[in-house]
């Protein structure tokens, strides 16, 4: 086993030979949009994110389906179409699954896939002087509690999806073969808890620059009318003890930080060296709006610091 439970890192890692470890991961949540196909667009994208995440190419995955009486057939299929689709996309086999009845749906994959042991990207190896790369912006938990109270425009909806569905695939192949220390994507527990497990698993402290955070379109101004999913109460409530905020850092981008994000994007800690190179690479791969939005210092008396 080279990756297991005890960093919580994004998926296990158990290594077969010198040349080939398996990656494996497991993730299913409820909707977060009307659109069926929609759903099973973002929560197979955000299922198979965790493999990127270790540094692995998907290979199989396995549908968890939880399904009412009261909805029609047809919504499942289309639910299973985008989870399929988006498995095409990303190269991997979806060879069927299980399903159980529920009275809420619920959807996502079991995805195995490849990595050389030699190559993988653990949350744990963070090197100091190390810069950090976020590759999708942050807000989709503020965003997506505005689209379930219908109070977000057509194009923050469209925004939202075509980021959450966006697989983490294109970013992992623009950083491929670059000097990258450690790597996670951030999703449920916010930024600052996937930056914290970082930071912990390492033995280091990140510095963070909350103006360089890119943030999705209308979420600071949701954000900032209160507009705030609940689990950005239990993010804060986890993590606040181990963050040091500056006075100036505005109280709405700090919650921000501690929004759950869905199908959010990689946070990549990666060589001064290779900096620029990883952001022209980025650009060219993906238009999803990305920044370097800190740095990896030696260990201080915080696990992170925010600064303006």
């Amino acid at each position: 086993m080279i990756v297991g439970s005890d960093t919580s890192d994004d998926a296990a890692v158990y290594k077969l030979n010198e040349e080939i470890a398996l990656v494996q991961t497991v993730d299913f949540f409820t909707p977060v949009v009307d659109d069926p196909y929609t759903f099973g667009q973002i929560a197979a994208a955000n299922s198979l994110s965790d493999v990127y995440a270790m540094g692995g190419r998907p290979l199989v995955a396995m549908n968890i389906v939880c399904f009412p009486d009261c909805l029609k057939l047809e919504v499942l299929e289309q639910i299973l179409k985008g989870g399929a689709d988006k498995a095409v996309e990303a190269g991997a086999l979806l060879v069927g699954g299980h399903s159980v009845k529920d009275e809420e749906p619920k959807y996502g994959l079991s995805v195995t896939g490849i990595v050389h042991p030699e190559k993988v990207l653990a949350n744990n190896t963070a090197r100091v002087g190390d810069y950090l790369i976020l590759t999708k912006p942050l807000g989709l938990g503020v965003l997506n509690t505005a689209i379930k109270a219908d109070i977000a425009s057509k194009e923050q909806y469209d925004m939202a999806v075509k980021t959450m569905a966006t697989l983490n695939k294109y970013a992992f192949e623009a950083l491929d073969g670059l000097d990258i220390s450690s790597c996670t994507d951030v999703t449920g527990f916010g930024f600052l808890g996937h930056a914290y497990e970082m930071a912990k698993g390492s033995g280091v402290s990140l510095e963070i620059y909350s103006d360089k955070i890119p943030i999705i379109e209308g979420a600071k101004e949701f954000a900032g009318k209160g507009i705030i999913p609940a689990g950005m109460y239990s993010n804060k409530n986890y993590v606040e003890d181990d963050v040091e905020v500056e006075d100036n850092v505005e109280e709405v981008m700090e919650d921000l930080l501690y929004d759950p994000q869905t199908s959010g994007g990689l946070l990549v800690a990666i060589s001064e060296d290779d900096v620029e190179k990883a952001l022209k690479n980025l650009s060219t791969n993906t238009d999803n709006e990305l920044a370097v939005v800190g740095r990896v210092i030696s260990k201080g008396d915080e696990a992170i610091y925010i600064k303006k």
